[in-house]
């Protein structure tokens, strides 16, 4: 029996401390993709609408089963590659990533794809679950039993992320192949979710809603009633009947950042190759509605070669023009930065970005400390010179007070004649409330990402905990996200 997706895709801002959305999303009748972005100075929303803008030609594609795997890896990789690219042309950009989650309908099966710590969840008759494995720290811990899933929620270490997708070469996805059965949901969703609302609300909400449409819908609205301070970006997709009377729509959504530059947020961009060419024109030109002569003129082409160049140039158009902004808003946004650095010797809150334009500073001297660089580890101090972003002044205030205890930490040590070296190897944290487990170093030989730490399920919005510092997160603290 032939199977179609009837899919929803949606996304919030959410009501954190973030200015722009930084996740994107894809719903198509073939494919599903989502991407959550971050890059600490960088803009994670680039990243991902480069991403979705690089997967969303797979919609148009004709593959076998055997096909689709080799198919999303090399989709991917190509992506990858690009972010690479676009760093070495913008060293703005330098530091960029994002999460993805990709499924690709071949016949009836769903072949899919991840990285990061966003989530893919499918609900069976009785049965619901997550079919993904988070790349981060503490899941680590989880899979060696040195906690439980439920501290897992509350460890401050818990936005640390092993595995993303920032242009290197080593960066690889997860892949498998399932059945799709008929009456099958599936959800992807970002952080902003599954961060804030629990997994048992998750499925309630799958179970019960009617359609998709009001799946996401829910989803959004749960999220944001448990103040989620992240962006929140879900895509719900059901597996139908294609011979029954009750059709799914072809038309697809895309939503986030890669989203606000087509239609609008949760707007479904045109279909036909004559509707994709004339958005296409309007986006580019600002030109009004196409007379009827044009389109008649373009539904008279082949539909399958002109589809795949049309969503290419859709692709193109995203991405040039997230990067086409004005000089003036991009200054203004760094502005609104903090980054922690070194001042003649001393630790110092910097406001602006860490790059100049020429002769033209970006970043000055906020407030200054009285924490020397030199008293602090030899790890922390390579971290200090590469500069450590913080989301907000108030973040960097924490990041200073952070290095000025291991300051001090050394400075005792030095007292009792013991070179201070690194980072201690575990890092004294207080216990979730019900566990004694204490909170480890991480031993992963990925260079981590850290995430903006974000709480589950707070009755008010809270202010995320300073991250504690360890060796194998002192080299990624420029990883922060805005």
């Amino acid at each position: 029996m032939a199977i179609a997706l009837r899919y929803a895709a949606r996304s919030d801002l959410g009501l954190g401390p973030k200015s722009r959305n930084e996740d994107s999303g894809y719903a198509g009748p073939n494919l599903l993709v989502l991407a959550d972005g971050m890059g600490g100075h960088a803009a994670g929303d680039v990243a991902s609408s480069m991403i979705v803008g690089e997967l969303a030609p797979l919609d148009e594609e004709d593959v076998t089963a055997d096909q689709a795997i080799p198919l999303l890896e090399e989709a991917l990789h190509s992506a990858n590659a690009r972010l690479t690219k676009a760093m070495r042309e913008n060293s703005d950009l330098s530091g960029m990533g994002s999460t993805t989650i990709v499924m690709l309908r071949t016949g009836n099966k769903l072949a899919m794809a991840h990285i990061g710590d966003s989530r893919a969840f499918m609900l069976r008759g009785d049965t619901f679950s997550q079919i993904t494995k988070d790349h981060s720290f503490v899941q680590q811990l989880v899979d060696e039993g040195r906690i439980s899933k439920e501290d897992a929620g509350h460890h401050p270490q818990r936005s640390v992320v092993t595995r993303v997708m920032t242009g290197q070469p080593d960066d690889e996805p997860d892949t498998s192949l399932r059945e799709a059965k008929i009456g099958d949901r599936f959800l992807l969703c970002s952080d902003g979710l599954s961060d804030f609302v629990g997994s048992d609300v998750i499925e309630e909400i799958l179970r019960e809603a009617g359609t998709p449409d009001e799946a996401a819908d829910r989803c959004i609205e749960v999220a944001l009633k448990a103040s989620t301070r992240d962006n929140v970006t879900v895509i719900v997709a059901e597996v139908v009947d294609a011979d029954g009377d009750d059709l799914p729509s072809t038309v697809p959504q895309v939503v986030g950042a890669a989203g606000k530059r087509m239609r609008g947020r949760t707007r479904a961009i045109p279909t036909s190759p004559a509707e994709k060419a004339a958005a296409l024109s309007r986006e580019a030109t600002g030109r009004a509605e196409p007379d009827e002569d044009s389109l008649e003129l373009a539904e008279d082409r082949t539909r399958s070669r002109r589809a795949k160049i049309i969503l290419r140039l859709v692709a193109a158009v995203v991405i040039a023009a997230i990067l086409g902004g004005g000089g003036y808003a991009a200054w203004a946004w760094s502005q609104k930065q903090y980054f922690v650095a070194a001042d003649s010797g001393r630790v110092a809150i910097y406001r602006g970005v860490s790059q100049d334009l020429g002769p033209i500073h970006l970043s000055h001297v906020e407030s200054a400390s009285d924490v020397r660089v030199a008293d602090l580890p030899s790890d922390v101090q390579g971290s200090v010179a590469n500069t450590i972003p913080a989301r907000d002044l108030t973040d960097a205030q924490s990041k200073v007070e952070a290095l000025r205890a291991e300051a001090v930490r050394c400075q005792q040590l030095a007292a009792t004649g013991t070179p201070c070296g690194t980072t201690p190897a575990t890092t004294p944290t207080t216990p979730p409330t019900g566990s004694t487990s204490p909170t480890p170093t991480p031993s992963t030989s990925s260079t981590p990402v850290v995430k903006p730490t974000t709480a589950p399920r707070p009755a008010t919005p809270t202010t995320p905990p300073p991250r504690a510092f360890s060796p194998a997160i002192g080299s990624a603290l420029s990883e922060v996200t805005a």
